[in-house]
C-alpha cells in the first residue's frame, strides 16, 4: 500500500505539546501511525519484566479475540512465546515472529495447542527497552487471509523504529511501579527484577515440586518453546545424544510419554 502522509501527520500532530497520554491514547496514536504505513489486522502492546506476567497496555481485539490473545496468553503461554524470550534478552529493533522462533516452533505442541488459535499469518514486533529492566513490545498482526507483510513494507517499519522508540520511552515510562503493584496484588512482595532471564531459565515455580534437576528443567523448557534436540544441545553446550537421554529421563520421572502431556503438565503447574 502507498503511504498515507495525511494520516501519518494527523497522528503525529496529536502528540505535539502533549506531555503525557493514557495507554489508550498513545496506543491509538501508534495504531494510526502504523495504519498510514502498512496494512494489518490487529495491534497489541505488552510490557515485559523478567518472567512476571506481562502487562497489556493496548489492543484492538474484540471481546472474543481478547480472551485468546490476551487473557489466555497472560495465564501462562507467554512463557513459551518467542517474543517474550526476545524481550527478556533485551534485544531491540523490529522483528518478524519467524525470525525469532526456534527451529521446531511451528511444529511444537505450544504452536498447535495455543498459537494456531490466533489464526495469524504474520506477527511483527517493535522491541523497545525502557527503564526498570522493562521491554515494551508493540505487535502488528496479520491474519491468514491478509497474508505476510511484503519486504518493502517491513523495511518501512524498520525506518520508523527510531521515532516509535523515542515516543514509547516518553509516553510509557515508569512502568516498574505497575509491575510492583501487580506483584503485590498477587500476594508477592515487589522487588528489583533482572531482565537477564534467558531461554535457559525456567519460570520460578513451573517444575518446583516435580523433582527435576536444573539441567532437566532447562531442557524441557526449551523443548516446549519449540527447540529441536540439536538446537538444545547447541544452547546448553552438550551433545544431541545427551539431550535425548535427559528427555527420556524427564518423561520417565513425570510418568508421561508425549509432548502433549508435557505441555499439559507445564500449564497445570503454572497455577
Amino acid at each position: 500500500m502507498s503511504t498515507n502522509l495525511e494520516g501519518l501527520f494527523q497522528a503525529f500532530n496529536a502528540t505535539v505539546g502533549v506531555p503525557a497520554m493514557s495507554d489508550a491514547e498513545f496506543g491509538d496514536v501508534f495504531r494510526q501511525m502504523m495504519a498510514s504505513l502498512v496494512r494489518f489486522d490487529y495491534v497489541v502492546v505488552f510490557a515485559y519484566r523478567g518472567n512476571e506476567r506481562p502487562i497489556d497496555l493496548y489492543s484492538t481485539f474484540d471481546k472474543k479475540e481478547h480472551i485468546i490473545f490476551v487473557t489466555l496468553y497472560q495465564a501462562g503461554p507467554y512463557l513459551l512465546d518467542p517474543f517474550y524470550h526476545t524481550a527478556g534478552a533485551r534485544r531491540t529493533g523490529v522483528f518478524r515472529m519467524r525470525e525469532l522462533a526456534p527451529d521446531r516452533f511451528f511444529s511444537s505442541e505450544y504452536y498447535r495447542t495455543y498459537y494456531v488459535q490466533t489464526g495469524l499469518a504474520e506477527e511483527i514486533g517493535f522491541f523497545i527497552a525502557t527503564d526498570d529492566d522493562i521491554t515494551i513490545v508493540l505487535s502488528l498482526m496479520r491474519r491468514e487471509e491478509t497474508g505476510p507483510l511484503a519486504a518493502a513494507d517491513f523495511a518501512l517499519l524498520k525506518k520508523a523504529e527510531p521515532l516509535i522508540s523515542s515516543m514509547v520511552r516518553h509516553y510509557w515510562s515508569g512502568l516498574g511501579r505497575r509491575f510492583d503493584a501487580q506483584l503485590t496484588s498477587r500476594g508477592r512482595t515487589g522487588r528489583k527484577h533482572s531482565a537477564s532471564n534467558s531461554a535457559l531459565q525456567p519460570a520460578d515455580t513451573v517444575w518446583r515440586d516435580l523433582n527435576l534437576t536444573s539441567r532437566e528443567t532447562a531442557i524441557v523448557d526449551l523443548v516446549l518453546q519449540g527447540h529441536s534436540s540439536e538446537s538444545i544441545g547447541l544452547k546448553l553446550g552438550i551433545s544431541t545424544g545427551t539431550v535425548k537421554v535427559h528427555r527420556r529421563n524427564v518423561y520417565r520421572k513425570l510418568g508421561i510419554s508425549s509432548q502433549t502431556q508435557l505441555l499439559s503438565l507445564y500449564l497445570k503447574n503454572l497455577t
